[in-house]
């Protein structure tokens, strides 16, 4: 970026910019004649000045250029105007200078959008650079830069800066040129009045500036303390699970304590200063009008300054300050931002980042990193000066299997990390071919190199977002829509230099992975991760996740068909009893009450949980079915049985869990209850009952086993299912997504929509019963390609963190695969897995990866087996041993000839 924000802004909004400063230009003789027609009201229609010889008319409209005394007298005649009498002067003046108003109006309505659009677009253009810029950042830069930090920076900290661009040029003249406008006015009024103003307002723009630089360094201390502070709280966010492992919360609360107090010590700083500066700055403005007041009276008691120029200077001069102030507002802002920006360009410092791709490199031949490996004279040191690589070489034909073999220092992942080009910081050569492999442009090494570290990095999204990652190198084909916004889209993003692609084009590369369209590319990520060992987890990622039955009409048609096979299959096993299904006509004992009243899954949060026994229609279905007593009373006797088994139980107790009714805060209320009830006997009020019958809604008998439920009040229940469904259904709530024996559930999950009931809390080992009948039924019908595409819309969370380290691990090493590099380099990439597994590992990937290189880093030589070369240290030298022929390997086909789909059939 620019070192100089103005350049910043000159360079990339020059043609917007003078364009608002032509037209503020053009306000200023409408401003002008808002400034002199006060006067004209006064002396000529009021005071009647323009009828002091006895005419009846005057002319209205009259245009007359007087030039003041000073400056020759002369005067030139525009036009006639109209003549009328004393009242339609007046009445037209005062019109004519309500016309002028609305006129200034308009112009500074104009001039304020258009700055306001100017700086969101160059806030946008200069959050969109410095993001291009992050993803420059070098593999060293990263590791020193805090994210949290940077993140604070592009979203927070440039947004003064953004506010103040559309101001950069645009404000000095607009408010110069109106400040500038009123000072000639009050100079053509009276010479020494514009004299005073003029020297009154030299002294704001020495003396206050002046001041305003002590404020200058304190804010830039609590930018930075600020950012610290956004920094530290990163920090601890990510440690989180240390300070509750080692009790650090004193600690870290008295360290925050610590920052709270310098950010608040530096704003009271600020606080004194800046309203001692106000302070002066007030007083400043109101000494002109005591000069005018006095002085300007003086001369019109003399008859030197008549009443309607006094009256026209003092308008003026009101019409002077606040521009002035918002000048003197704009230098304090332009030298705060010029310090934001400073750091900003500090903290993206161009020794942090990477070259810049050229057009060169767009054109670049992507070939196949193949050849020989050679490296010359390789350096490396640590942190302490020490030499881990000190002027290592070494040969190694491509493709090949080579086991990078740890001698327990840092040499085979810093190894690792010069091949996969993620570290700048060693010296030497290392080449392919005839090519320098830290030369090759980002766009090549993004398409075939691939790394996979000891932390795998997920994106939040689904499992199949995370995997397809690098096939998404550039969009290969349009949408096609060409809507009015689409357009308006590109047409902003050309203006403030953003990509014009969408991200509703085709981006996904599927020739890169041998697939023909969508479809085929779920089958390949499939069979990846079924390789990988994780075809079981995607299998009841699928079970758990959802269809839209509008959308796969097909699909849903053969999972209901799936689910009568299922209950054909329990019958004849004799497996029925393992399943309670749901049927309209009987109480499910393995549900909630509020789902046997419901019938159905809640798909919006004022019908889950007790936000139930709070909805209105809900209640007014359960008082006509004559249950709203039976369920209250019921409530009643959950909570007492609650408090007297919660009674002295600590808070997070394993029993709350068990009997999730009533947390631990709830106690003390529900005893209130409990006892104003049992002492009085009084009715409850409705918000006791409401809280009481919340409780019953979220009972199971199987389950919580109080003896509460009986034959009569299960029989109650499904005859109050029918009126809640009608009640709902009559109030039009869109919140419930009702079951049916014949239809899918939506807000169901696949598992549910395949049982149709819950497995029974009865009976021993059901679980894994049931999972044996239901994979036979979904592979009998073909239904597990389908339901394994559903798994890959698992949510992976932040950073993966709804997935097991092994299926980070593994989802990691799959991305990598998907794209088909040339060279794979791992390092600690199998540390999530266990020996046996590792080694089951590194076969697969010896399969996936056949005519192409495997770089792996090993703690030991133990899974050496099968590689061709093996890497060793010894005193910071690099040894190969190669073991069997990589001449062989080289003679296998190019990469590019072997789609994945083939491998892994």
């Amino acid at each position: 970026m620019e070192k100089s924000l103005f350049r910043y802004i000159w360079t990339h909004s020059k043609r917007d910019q003078l364009i608002v400063c032509a037209v503020v230009l053009a306000s200023q003789p409408f401003y002008f004649a808002s400034l002199d027609l006060p006067r004209q009201i006064v002396n000529q229609a009021i005071q009647g000045e323009a009828f002091r010889e006895g005419q009846a008319t005057a002319p209205f409209l009259k245009l007359d250029l007087h030039l003041p005394n000073w400056l020759g007298g002369q005067s030139f005649h525009i036009f006639d105007g109209f003549e009328v009498g004393r009242i339609g002067l007046l009445l037209g003046l005062s019109c004519l200078f309500l016309f002028f108003v609305i006129i200034n109006g308009a112009f500074k309505y104009w001039i304020n959008v258009a700055k306001g659009v100017l700086g969101e677009r160059m806030l946008r253009r200069m959050r969109f650079d410095l993001f291009t810029m992050v993803l420059r950042f070098t593999p060293e830069a990263l590791r020193t830069v805090k994210s949290s930090e940077t993140a604070t920076i592009i979203k927070d900290e440039v947004e003064p800066v953004g506010g103040f661009i559309g101001d950069a040029f645009i404000t000095p003249i607009f408010l110069g040129t109106q400040a500038l406008t009123a000072l000639f006015f009050i100079i053509v009024q009276n010479l020494w009045l514009g004299l005073m103003a003029i020297a009154v307002v030299g002294i704001q723009f020495t003396v206050i500036p002046y001041l305003r630089r002590e404020l200058l360094r304190l804010g830039k201390q609590r930018q930075l303390a600020s950012r610290e502070l956004a920094g530290r709280i990163g920090e601890v966010l990510d440690g989180i699970e240390a300070v509750h492992v080692h009790n650090a919360y004193g600690w870290e609360k008295a360290e925050i304590g610590h920052r709270l107090f310098r950010l608040f010590d530096l704003r009271v700083q600020i606080y004194n200063r800046k309203f001692v500066v106000k302070f002066l700055n007030n007083f400043l403005s109101q000494l002109t009008p005591f000069f005018f007041y006095a002085v300007g009276g003086y001369f019109a008691i003399r008859g030197t300054l008549d009443i309607g120029q006094l009256v026209a200077v003092i308008g003026a001069y009101r019409e002077l300050p606040p521009p002035l102030k918002e000048l003197i507002d704009w230098d304090q802002q332009r030298l705060d931002v010029q310090v934001k920006y400073d750091q900003v360009t500090e903290h993206f410092a161009e020794e942090r980042l990477l070259p810049l791709l050229t057009a060169r490199d767009g054109k670049e031949r992507d070939e196949a990193l193949t050849g020989l490996l050679q490296a010359e004279e390789l350096r490396v040191s640590d942190a302490h000066g020490g030499m881990v690589l000190d002027g290592a070489s070494f040969e190694i034909m491509l493709p090949a299997k080579v086991a990078i073999v740890s001698n327990g220092g840092g040499a085979a992942s810093i190894l690792a990390r010069i091949l996969a080009r993620r570290t700048n910081g060693f010296s030497g050569q290392i080449r392919i071919g005839e090519r320098e492999l830290h030369q090759i442009p980002l766009t090549v090494s993004g398409r075939r190199l691939a790394y996979a570290g000891i932390d795998p990095i997920l994106f939040p999204g689904t499992i199949r977002e995370n995997l397809i990652y690098g096939l998404r190198h550039r969009p290969l084909g349009q949408d096609g829509t060409s809507t009015r916004e689409e357009n308006r889209r590109i047409l902003e993003a050309q203006r403030t230099g953003n990509p014009v692609e969408s991200i509703g084009d085709q981006w996904i590369d599927y020739a890169q992975v041998g697939a023909e369209d969508e479809e085929d590319l779920d089958r390949i990520l499939v069979k990846i991760l079924n390789k990988l060992g994780m075809g079981g987890e995607i299998y009841l990622f699928g079970l758990a996740g959802w269809i839209v039955p509008d959308q796969e009409p097909e699909l849903a048609e053969r999972i209901v068909e799936a689910r009568h096979r299922l209950r054909e299959t329990f019958q004849a096993e004799g497996m029925a009893g393992l399943v309670d299904p749901f049927d309209p006509e009987s109480y499910n004992d393995q549900t909630t009450i509020a789902e046997n009243l419901l019938f159905g899954v809640p798909k919006t949060d004022e019908f889950r949980g007790r936000n139930l026994a709070y909805n209105p229609d809900f209640r007014d279905a359960i008082e006509r079915a004559g249950l709203s007593d039976d369920l209250v009373h019921m409530g009643l006797q959950i909570a007492e049985t609650m408090t007297e088994i919660f009674e002295g139980l600590p808070p997070g107790h394993s029993l709350f869990e068990q009997f999730s009714f009533i947390g631990a805060e709830e106690l003390t209320e529900f005893e209130a209850i409990l006892r104003r009830h049992s002492r009085s006997n009084a009715a409850l009020s409705k918000e006791e009952r409401a809280k009481l019958l919340s409780l019953p809604l979220a009972y199971i008998e199987p389950r919580h086993r109080l003896g509460l439920l009986d034959d009569h009040l299960k029989l109650l229940l499904v005859h109050a299912r029918r009126l809640v469904r009608e009640m709902l259904q009559t109030a039009d709530a869109d919140g419930v997504e009702f079951y049916d024996p014949e239809k899918i559930c939506a807000a169901a999950p696949l598992r549910d929509n395949l049982l149709f009931g819950r497995i029974s809390y009865r009976v021993a080992n059901a679980q894994a019963r049931v999972a044996e009948a239901v994979s036979t039924v979904v592979r009998d019908m073909d239904l597990l390609e389908d339901i394994e595409r559903i798994g890959l819309d698992h949510q992976v969370g932040t950073a993966g963190r709804l997935l097991s380290p092994q299926e980070r691990a593994c989802i990691n090493l799959a991305r990598c695969l998907v794209k088909r590099p040339d060279i794979l380099v791992l390092d600690g990439a199998l540390s999530a897995f266990d020996e046996a597994r590792s080694q089951k590992m590194i076969e697969v990937l010896f399969e996936l990866t056949e005519g192409r290189s495997l770089f792996m880093v090993l703690p030991n030589d133990r899974q050496a087996n099968g590689f061709d070369v093996l890497v060793r240290f010894r005193d910071g030298q690099i040894l190969t041993d190669t073991r069997n022929a990589p001449a062989r390997r080289a003679e296998t086909p190019a990469p590019d000839s072997q789609p994945i789909a083939g491998e892994v059939a």
